[in-house]
């Protein structure tokens, strides 16, 4: 079902990318690459909206992101789409600004009238979509991990709830690694609500928090925090900074002479897009949370690899968030599919009885909360770039984002709704 139209959207996806891959950009290059597309959509289609940063600090990790979901877009067209219709991707940049994705989703929603939305990276991106996805009955599917303490019915939560990431990071690092934590984290909602649950964990197994440190999204400038490090000593650095902070971060800690056989460093946002942005030389020996590597053992991960390199180079890598941008737009047409229509009711009662075989194993969703059902993965980051799995929860975890099985997360919830 190829079309010229298809070819028109994956030549604009292709020039963003490049865009958003040249480096530091203009404020005019930033209100360029955020201009709102148009598309003409027919009634043999579906309009499925794409929203994620191709520009600003979030680039370098959404950009590969959309590419999965469009990746995955293609070959639900090739297998004769959806419903007998050709999906028509809407891509909108979000430009690494809230207010922007709200506009977009808004734009989505109301004027190309999409089915769907994929997108988002930062729970910031996501609470600003939040209000307008729901005023506007309409429904997105976020693919990032998070913190928690949310469920909408308008939203499907692709990424690990904090029981699937977070929570089983910390019960390894205590068994494995030490008591003492140091949390460093970019200034917003995910990370300030990821130390609160973990800092109720420590307090519940005795452990020590000897620092807690945030600076702004974008923020490159460590060196006072790195002293901080020094004089604490801790024996983990449990890490939420989001998007080219990373970058800074790390490459200024090895240059202080600190290394992984110092300090281990645990992420909950670098994962393998991040580690080519890095470098391996850099982050080598460092650990990260999350459902799925690319180095993970299944034959849809075989498939879906070679499928991604094929389609944008061999030198890309993929990723967690990545293949849940990918699984996910598959999950949604298959609920389509089941459903018979693009309704949004319809689609959230098919979506209850979906599973899914994702390139990170069995996926399927929890019809309570819109969580899916994932397995927890902990990896080191080797000399390629490429993680080597040291512990997995062995089948898929049931989702609690509101850690209503963990005693010491008690008031968390409510803590959180008051903010």
């Amino acid at each position: 079902m190829e079309s010229s139209l298809r070819k028109t959207v994956f030549m604009m996806a292709f020039s963003l990318l490049i865009l958003a891959a040249c480096g530091e950009q203009t404020a005019q290059q930033q209100e360029q690459s955020a201009e709102q597309t148009e598309v003409e959509v027919g009634s043999d289609q579906i309009a499925v909206g794409i929203l994620h940063s191709l520009s600003g600090t979030m680039a370098m990790s959404e950009t590969s992101v959309r590419d999965a979901e469009l990746l995955a877009i293609e070959e639900i067209n090739e297998a004769g789409g959806v419903l007998g219709k050709e999906l028509v991707p809407i891509i909108e940049d979000g430009a690494s600004e809230p207010n922007i994705f709200a506009e977009r989703a808004t734009k989505l929603l109301q004027q190309d009238e999409v089915a769907v939305i994929f997108g988002g990276w930062t729970s910031a991106s996501r609470k600003a979509m939040l209000p307008v996805v729901e005023e506007n009955n309409g429904l997105l599917f976020y693919p990032v991990q998070y913190e928690g303490m949310e469920a909408s019915p308008n939203i499907f939560y692709a990424g690990a709830a904090p029981n699937q990431q977070i929570v089983p990071a910390v019960e390894w690092l205590l068994e494995n690694r030490g008591t003492e934590f140091f949390l460093l984290g970019s200034d917003y909602v995910f990370p300030r609500l990821a130390n609160a649950i973990i800092k109720a964990q420590l307090e519940s197994h005795g452990a020590t928090l000897v620092d807690e440190q945030y600076t702004p999204l974008g923020h490159t400038d460590y060196n006072t925090i790195i002293s901080r490090i020094r004089e604490s000593e801790p024996t983990v650095i449990f890490n939420t900074l989001n998007g080219d902070s990373n970058v800074a971060f790390f490459k200024q800690l090895t240059d202080a002479g600190i290394t992984a056989d110092d300090v281990t460093v645990m992420s909950v946002s670098v994962a393998e897009e991040e580690i080519r942005g890095i470098g391996a030389d850099v982050l080598a020996g460092h650990l990260a949370s999350w459902n799925y590597f690319q180095t993970t053992d299944t034959p849809e991960n075989d498939t879906f690899v070679t499928a991604y390199k094929k389609s944008f180079g061999d030198d890309r890598v993929t990723g967690d968030p990545i293949e849940a941008g990918y699984l996910m737009v598959h999950l949604w047409a298959q609920a389509v599919e089941a459903a018979g229509t693009t309704d949004i009711e319809a689609v959230r009662e098919a979506a209850s009885t979906i599973e899914f075989s994702a390139p990170g194993g069995l996926v399927k969703v929890d019809g309570d909360n819109q969580h899916l059902y994932k397995t927890v993965r902990i990896g080191e980051v080797q000399a390629d770039g490429q993680f080597e799995e040291v512990w997995n929860s062995g089948e898929p975890v049931k989702p609690d984002p509101f850690l209503e099985d963990y005693e010491w997360a008690e008031g968390i919830s409510s803590a959180a709704a008051g903010n």
